[in-house]
């Protein structure tokens, strides 16, 4: 191992609002009470110093920790951003095509001809993740039944995304991203695409509903997208000079993961707390059986389908180059966390 070029005094851990088995792992202590063991500051990179929270986009920064959508975590490798993939996760959260109750709109093949919102983009590639999500949602819709985006009329909307840092989905009027439902409430688009909880109840507010859901797609790669899989990322300085904590860090998110599956009503209520929505938007937009599935890994499954995401990001002008998943993804570290929950559970018999 090679010595630190400075001292580690800070750990940071970023997320998304959406349910991760290393932000329950923060939530019930563990996450702090593990890294912070050596005199290290744990801490919400959201809730630190104002200059900081741009990484959770750009991750130049060594002592953080990231589990968050895939389309900033993959333009910021692109771009050089030293970082290295140390887990996937997937986890089934709505995605849909939301219509007005009147439109017709029940199956891909209504959609052509259709005006389809489409977030304008942003000031960089990693803070475009609304334009990159929306497309890929309709474009997957679209080539179920063999269309494809030219059969429909995109309406550009705004993205709103706040100073870009926040790690909700909330603006800071109050509103999600989703600004595309005012858009469709309002007649002036078809349909939108939306993802999460926090989406689901806006579509409640605002009157419309799901024309199209995405999650009844039996083949997963019609559903990848921003979070679906999730990756896990390091900066590679932290892996490759504190090693350790990678592995903790790990340990404890595979250990969150083994809590969740016997805790359904408690993981309900930190995600309640984590995307700002009611209990109805949570058991909207989450499967009952989504809590026993939070175990990050990096089987090959999982890395080509973040490959499909990756081609398609870069096919579409989100990524500056195209990326090699399996070339950036580091295996080690989630094997010695494995080893290690072993080791423990042994201990603790």
């Amino acid at each position: 191992m090679s010595a630190p070029d400075e001292t580690l005094t800070h750990v940071w851990y970023t997320r998304c609002p959406v349910p991760t088995a290393s932000g329950l792992a923060y939530s019930l202590g563990w996450l702090t009470e593990e890294l912070g063991s050596g005199g290290l500051q744990v801490g919400i990179l959201q809730d630190g110093p104002r200059e900081l929270i741009r990484h959770h986009y750009d991750h130049q920064l060594i002592g953080l920790f990231r589990e968050g959508g895939n389309v900033p975590a993959l333009a910021a490798y692109a771009e050089g951003a030293p970082t290295r993939l140390i887990g996937l996760t997937w986890i089934d959260e709505l995605q849909a095509i939301l219509v007005r109750p009147d439109s017709g709109i029940t199956r891909p093949e209504h959609l052509k001809g259709k005006r389809v919102a489409m977030p304008v983009w942003g000031a960089t590639r990693g803070l475009s993740f609304p334009r990159a999500m929306s497309l890929h949602g309709i474009v997957e819709t679209l080539a179920r039944v063999g269309l494809t985006y030219h059969d429909v009329r995109f309406v550009e909307v705004p993205a709103e995304t706040g100073e870009a840092v926040r790690s909700d989905y909330a603006s800071p009027d109050g509103r999600s991203w989703w600004h595309g439902i005012d858009y469709l409430a309002r007649g002036e688009v078809d349909a939108v695409y939306v993802k999460g909880a926090a989406a689901a109840e806006d579509a409640l507010r605002a009157g419309v509903v799901v024309g199209i859901d995405l999650d009844t797609y039996p083949d997963r790669r019609y559903r990848v997208n921003n979070g679906t899989p999730r990756p896990i990322t390091v900066h590679e300085r932290i892996l490759a000079e504190y090693p350790e904590l990678v592995v903790k860090f790990l340990a404890q998110s595979l250990r969150a993961a083994d809590w969740a599956a016997d805790n359904l009503d408690e993981v309900r209520a930190v995600l309640q707390r984590e995307t700002r929505s009611g209990p109805e938007g949570v058991v909207a937009a989450y499967r009952n059986d989504f809590h026993k599935s939070l175990h990050p890994s990096l089987s090959d499954d999982r890395l080509d389908l973040l490959a499909r995401q990756a081609d398609f990001l870069y096919a579409h002008g989100f990524l500056e180059r195209p990326v090699d998943v399996r070339a950036w993804a580091s295996h080690e570290p989630l094997r010695a966390a494995r080893e290690t929950l072993a080791q423990s559970r042994v201990a603790a018999v």
